[in-house]
Order: structure tokens, then sequence, then C-alpha cells
């Protein structure tokens, strides 16, 4: 005869029960593709709530901010710092770090990340926004690893006592491209008009690198204009907005689009979508942390070339934004703001700018790294040039994972397409007007060895830079012979200049607009051809950057 359960048995028996189906539906949760969205859902509603109740003012993102910097830092201190399978890392305010966070399911080390799933390690990302302060940490080994960019970057290998340390790059994160700008106020159209005007800009920083190669586009040096320094992007937009004696400054976005709405006829004269290659967000970490941790950085390059792969899906670049949004206290909105004007560097692009592509003719870490070393000294943030770009990189991550992450996914960036030019094209407004003394034998329009070391040097780094705008090459004459053979002439020495930028450096036939001036645009002061001074000025080729 069955027994009937005593009243402690049956609640003994829904204990257990309830025990199974709450440690079953954890390990869905935890295990799980289902729980995984299951957790995304719930994130993204708390997350749209926040949104929708939270101040949109600057003063409160940016104590929002500030607020979970810290909350991150001492999070992470107390979770992680003795982790020795933790790499920690730091971060600013920056959409180009979206990847990671999306691969890592977030800031914080966890046990959900891909990092973790797919290779053992934990990664704890902790925003720092004050380079200073976290090159402080970062020498005290508080941070394996921290970001700047590559044009910065003799900053922190020239100066001995940092160099001792051994800091070497060993990722490109991605391009600037929106995110830099130069904005003006009334009546400066172009970088020429840039001479002899006062100029807010942080130093020293990207700023610099982004003034100094537009400069370069128009003929004209650092020197050429006046240089208000100041501690950050921020006040320099703030200079612009409340001094009447500013003419210009270099911003991030979206303060290029907020500073020139709040002073009357101003406007955004460049940004980094036009000048596409010269700035580049790098990370590094100490020599003996990357060998001491060889495996943690092969998997953290591997994830995170794996992350930008996955990029390229819209649904994962809203994740990503969900956790950039965290990370920095912003909306989502605002986080996907930040995440387009970058772009992201994959496996293939990384091996071109650390020069393991010999085919790859464009803008390399070596070619900006280079250059601001020598600006630096030049402009006295430096006391002397950064050793060479091969004594402080570490390329061993990329190239353990070449065999791995192949196929079109993981391919370099392709070169802009551009299609022939209109005619509104060919007369459309120059960003920058560089005149550049090319001389020809009298009637003849090819290219002599020494006009194509002219050309190297005086303009293919420009080239380079602006890889994703229009180059007009003008050629001009004097008024010597007839103007019918001038004018083919000097289309025909234009076309020689513009098919040697193709051969030599890879560029795209239709990126170039060729005119021929003949002797009809003679230079200022010049229009006699009088002497054989001004004749030899008026034999020039000018070169012209256009947006379109």
């Amino acid at each position: 005869m069955a027994r009937r359960l005593t009243t402690f048995s049956k609640l003994l028996i829904t204990l257990l029960i309830l025990a199974v189906i709450f440690f079953a539906g954890k390990w869905v949760l935890d295990n799980t593709a289902l729980g995984s969205t299951i957790k995304d859902k719930a994130e993204e509603t708390a997350q749209s709530a926040g949104d929708n109740g939270s101040s949109s003012s600057s003063n409160d993102a940016t104590a929002k901010q500030q607020n979970n910097s810290s909350k991150n830092n001492a999070r992470s201190n107390n979770n992680s710092q003795d982790d020795e399978n933790t790499l920690k890392v730091q971060l600013v305010s920056w959409g180009g770090y979206a990847p990671g966070l999306y691969f890592n399911e977030g800031a914080q080390a966890n046990e959900r990340s891909r990092f973790y799933k797919d290779y053992g390690i934990k990664v704890d990302f902790r925003l720092e926004n004050d380079l200073l302060n976290a090159m402080d940490a970062w020498i005290a080994d508080e941070y394996d690893i921290i970001v700047q960019t590559a044009d910065a970057f003799p900053l922190y290998t020239a100066p001995a006592e940092i160099n001792a340390l051994k800091p070497k790059a060993f990722i490109q994160v991605d391009w600037s491209r929106g995110g830099d700008a130069i904005i003006v106020k009334r009546g400066i159209n172009t970088i020429n008009d840039l001479k002899g005007k006062t100029i807010a800009v942080a130093v020293p920083s990207p700023a610099q690198t982004l003034l100094i190669t537009s400069l370069e586009a128009a003929g004209l040096n650092y020197d050429d204009v006046k240089v208000i320094k100041t501690t950050d992007n921020l006040k320099a937009a703030e200079l612009f907005r409340s001094s009447k004696d500013v003419d210009a400054a270099v911003v991030w976005s979206p303060d290029d689009i907020l500073a020139t709405r709040d002073v009357q006829g101003s406007k955004i004269l460049l940004t980094t979508e036009n000048q596409s290659h010269v700035i580049a967000d790098i990370m590094l970490a100490k020599e003996d942390v990357i060998n001491n941790k060889r495996k943690m950085f092969d998997a953290f390059y591997e994830g995170w070339m794996k992350g930008v792969a996955e990029m390229k899906n819209p649904s994962n670049q809203t994740k990503a934004a969900k956790y950039l949004a965290e990370l920095n206290g912003v909306s989502v909105d605002d986080a996907k703001g930040m995440m387009s004007v970058v772009h992201w560097t994959g496996h293939g692009d990384n091996m071109n700018f650390f020069g393991l592509n010999n085919d790859y003719k464009g803008q390399k870490g070596q070619d900006l790294y280079a250059k601001m070393s020598k600006n630096f000294v030049k402009t006295g943030d430096a006391e002397n040039e950064a050793p060479s770009w091969r004594t402080v990189i570490n390329t061993g991550s990329m190239q353990a994972a070449d065999s791995k992450l192949t196929g079109a996914k993981y391919g370099a960036e392709k070169s802009k397409a551009f299609t022939p030019a209109t005619e509104t094209v060919k007369k459309s407004a120059p960003i920058a007007v560089k005149p550049v003394s090319i001389n020809f034998p009298s009637g003849q329009f090819e290219l002599t060895e020494n006009a194509k070391t002219i050309i190297d040097f005086q303009f293919a780094d420009v080239a380079k830079s602006f890889a994703n705008s229009r180059i007009r090459v003008e050629g001009n004459t004097d008024n010597v012979g007839g103007r019918a053979m001038n004018m083919s002439l000097s289309e025909k020495r234009a076309k020689s200049v513009a098919n040697y930028l193709e051969k030599a450096y890879g560029m795209a036939a239709n990126k170039f607009v060729i005119i021929g001036n003949g002797p009809d645009k003679p230079v200022k002061g010049c229009e006699t051809n009088a002497t054989d001074e001004c004749k030899s000025k008026n034999r020039r080729t000018e070169f012209q950057i256009i947006a379109n």
C-alpha cells in the first residue's frame, strides 16, 4: 500500500525541483548562445531605460563618464590586480575600441568573453583619458597595454627614461576617419589661408600632426602660423568659441560640429575623412611584458582581429555600441556616433601598416612615426629624435596569426574607387594648394629622374595621407611659344606627374584631375613674364587637394 508523503517530504522535493531549475537555467544563461542573447536583451532594455531617463547635457555625460572610469578602475583593481591570466588594458573615449569590447562582452574581465572562451585568457579594459596618468600607471605595471597614436609614439620612445622600458607597438587599432578636424572662422577657405593666423592646438598630441601635415599640403610649415598651445582638444574648441583672437582650432568630433554651430560664419575646413591616413591608433606594451605573456598577447591580437572582422555585421555593431556606451557613460546613439568616425583596421591592414607586406605602397606606421619624430624636435616638444621604427615595434603576434586569419574578411581595406571626374569636380574649390617646381626640358613633358625625386620629397607623403581625396594636378607654362602648344604641353606635363604617382605609389588613375593651363595662370607679380626668374616661377606644377 502506497504511503502518503509528509509535509516535510513535499517541501524537500519542491526545493530540489527548484534547485534543479535554477542551476539548469544558470547553465543555459552562462554557456549557450540562447543564454547570451537573453542577457544581451536584458542589458539593452536596462540601457534603454537609463538613456530615456538621463539628461543629455554635456556636463552630465562628463560626470557619468568620470564615474564610470572610477568604477572601472576600482573594479579592476579589486578583481584582477593579482590575476596573472588577465591583461589589463587602458582605453580612452574613442570609437576605435569597439571591436575589442564586443569580443570581450564588455569592459570587465569575465568568463562570457570570447577571449576567455576561445583562448582561456581574461581582458580587463579600463577607461583613463588622462594620458599622463596612464603613462605613470603603465610604468608602475598597473597596465599591461596602453593606447597612443603612431604619430605621437615618438614622444614615448625618445625620452631615455621611458625608452629604457622598451615600449613596443604591437597592433594598429584604427584610422581616424572624421574624428579629428580643423575648424576655421569666416574668411578662411583653404589651408593656404591659415598663413599668419592664430590656431588653438593641443600640444603635444595628434592634433599637431593633423595641423603639420595639412600645412605641408599647402606648402606651409609650423612656423607660418601662430600656435596657442592647450592641454587638450576640448580647451582648443572652447578657445575657438570664446576668443576673438583665435582664427582656427584643431578639435575632435563632435566639437567640430558644436563649436562651428556656436560661432557665426565659422566652418569645418578639413577632417580626417579628407586626410584619411594620418592619425592611426595603436597599442603598446613593454617588451618584457610581451615576451613573458606571449601566448596572451597572441590571443589578444587574434581575438581583436576576429572582432574587427565581425564588425561588418550591423547587429554586432549594435552590440559593440552598447558596451562602448557603458564604458564611457554615454547613450548608445552617442556611442554609434563615436564608432562612425573611425575605420577599424583588420589583420591585412596591420600587415601593411607594420611593413610586413612588401607590395603595399600606401601610408605606413614608419612614415608617420619618422615624420613626427623630426617635427617634435623642430617644435621643441622633444629634445632628440626617437629611435627607428623597426626597434620600437613587435610584430610577433600578427605573424603568428597570419596563417589563421585568412580570407576576404581579414583582408586589408581596399583603395577608394574614384569615378572619372565630372566638370563640377574639375572646377570645385580646393582644400589646399601646393605649388611644386618641376623642371622639364624645353618642349618636353617626360619626367627626369630629378623631377621624380622632387615629387617623392615634396608631394608623395601628402598624396598618401590624403588617400581618400582627389588631387587636381595643374600644369603651367611661361609665355614662350604659341599658346596652343603651351596648352597641350602643360596638360601632358600634368599627366606625366599623375602617371608617376600612379605607378610609383599605387594610386588610382581617377584620383587625379588633370588640368593644363598653359600660360593663362601666371604667378602673381609675374603676369608679363618679364624676367627669367618670373618665367621659371610660371613653369610650375600645382597640386590641389579637393574633397569631392
